[in-house]
């Protein structure tokens, strides 16, 4: 299995920007440096009218200034997995980024167990990749093509006692990678999501339209059935960049709004 650093990733790395206070010194000092990063959710800092007054966006009831989509929140949970069609960012003028995943942890937790594609622009020059990431160490980034509207499938699972499988399929390009990983974690929370990156704070949001998530599971069942949280994607301010949708069954779709 062969490894390289994304376009993107090398050209942040050049530009050498701050990593995030919250990785570890010691993973900064030993980990090669690929600066952006898929971290926990960040909690927005307003509680915004949608939430407060149940207005619109109501499917919704967290912010986050890098996530959108859904949780499974308050016990243990050991899979999850979901299937979408990669979107197209549009691109134009600025770097920008985004990036579609599962996981476990990141919800409440200071670690995320993840993978996913990531889909960001070089100022008009969109980039496409595809990872995964035992957070805090760093992502890792396969080196096999992922093109807009191919149909992928993530899942990550735990099993005995420390093991975690990341597996990622991209059924149109013909590729599946099977990662194993060992680490204790809380597992608290499981979650599929669209999220900004992060490199030394949460990097501006790149305009891929609509992402729809399809057969999303928890532990085997239905993702509706955990009740989950859903979470809008906001500024600081309160000013939605992602939203949400309704949840029906494993069913979803994530709109962009602003960046």
């Amino acid at each position: 299995m062969s490894f390289k650093r994304s376009p993107l990733r090398a050209a942040i790395a050049a530009a050498a920007l701050t990593l995030p206070a919250l990785v570890p010194a010691a993973a900064a000092a030993t980990t090669a440096a690929v600066p952006a990063l898929f971290v926990p959710m960040q909690q927005a800092g307003s509680t915004p009218f949608f939430i407060s007054h149940g207005g619109g966006f109501s499917n919704a009831n967290a912010t986050s200034t890098n996530w959108a989509g859904y949780a499974a929140t308050g016990s243990t949970y050991t899979s999850v997995s979901t299937t979408f069609t990669q979107p197209k960012v549009t691109c134009s003028s600025g770097d920008k980024y985004s990036s579609f995943w599962v996981g476990l942890d990141g919800y409440s937790s200071s670690s995320v167990e993840q993978t996913g594609t990531e889909a960001d622009c070089v100022g008009s020059t969109a980039s496409y990749s595809a990872w995964y990431e035992m957070y805090p160490a760093y992502p890792v980034t396969y080196s096999n093509t992922v093109r807009p509207g191919d149909v992928i499938t993530e899942t990550v699972s735990f099993s005995g006692t420390s093991t975690y499988t990341l597996t990622l399929k991209d059924a149109t390009e013909g590729w599946t990678h099977k990662t194993t990983k060992s680490g204790s974690h809380a597992r608290s929370s499981a979650e599929v999501i669209a999220e900004a990156p992060y490199s030394g704070g949460v990097l501006p949001l790149a305009d891929f339209g609509t992402v729809s998530f399809s057969g999303s599971t928890v532990d085997g069942s239905s993702l509706s059935s955990f009740s989950p949280t859903g979470i809008n994607m906001d500024t600081s301010g309160g000013t939605i960049k992602a939203a949400t949708g309704a949840l029906s069954g494993g069913s979803f779709s994530i709109t962009w709004h602003h960046s």
